[in-house]
């Protein structure tokens, strides 16, 4: 049986999130990885990535589109990335974000401070056995997780990496540079 996936669509690096997820699901007749922008593109999904891109601007654009209460109601699984893990944060430092409240934690924006400041840097996750190369654009981390959510990873300026539930949220964005085993390691969760 195919899996689902979609990929909000409102802004961010989009098109890079979905051929990596058609990539993990290259093995698995039936998977299909769509473009979501509007309410009825919902459901029949088993998984939801939510792109990096700019939170602010996402967070008006899933306003504008009526998709705050059905994303907040989604039963399916979210890989949220850069922006995305700012958005599905219970929390976050900025009040000009409306976030999803999907994982219990507090998320810093821009961690990282200017775009001049982002990095690239070989990151120990839990689950995998070598290092992933993380890109951080102007990256977000959370500062703080409730009890229950796991940290997968953590670098100076604090949390790049959790799983919560069926959700993972990463600071850095897995969908560049090729390495697609964070992708299989959140479509394994899904039993796929």
């Amino acid at each position: 049986m195919g899996v689902k996936v979609g990929v909000l669509a409102l802004q961010g690096d989009i098109a890079e999130h979905i051929l990596a997820f058609r990539e993990a699901l290259a093995d698995r007749p039936g998977s299909t990885v769509i473009p979501v922008r509007h309410v009825e593109d919902l459901p029949g999904l088993d998984a939801l990535a939510m792109p990096g891109g700019e939170s602010t601007t996402i967070s008006r654009l899933i306003g504008k589109n009526g998709l705050y209460e059905p994303l907040a109601g989604f039963e399916g699984a979210i890989f949220a990335t850069c922006a995305g893990m700012v958005l599905v944060a219970d929390r976050v430092d900025d009040p000009r974000v409306r976030t999803l409240g999907l994982i219990p934690m507090h998320v810093a924006r821009n961690a990282f401070g200017r775009q001049v400041d982002s990095r690239e840097t070989l990151l120990n996750i839990a689950g995998l056995a070598d290092p992933f190369r993380a890109v951080f654009i102007r990256a977000p981390v959370a500062t703080e997780v409730d009890p229950g959510v796991e940290v997968l990873a953590r670098i100076p300026e604090g949390i790049a990496a959790v799983r919560s539930g069926r959700h993972m949220a990463f600071a850095f964005h897995p969908e560049l540079g090729g390495d697609l085993r964070l992708h299989r390691m959140f479509l394994e969760s899904l039993g796929v």
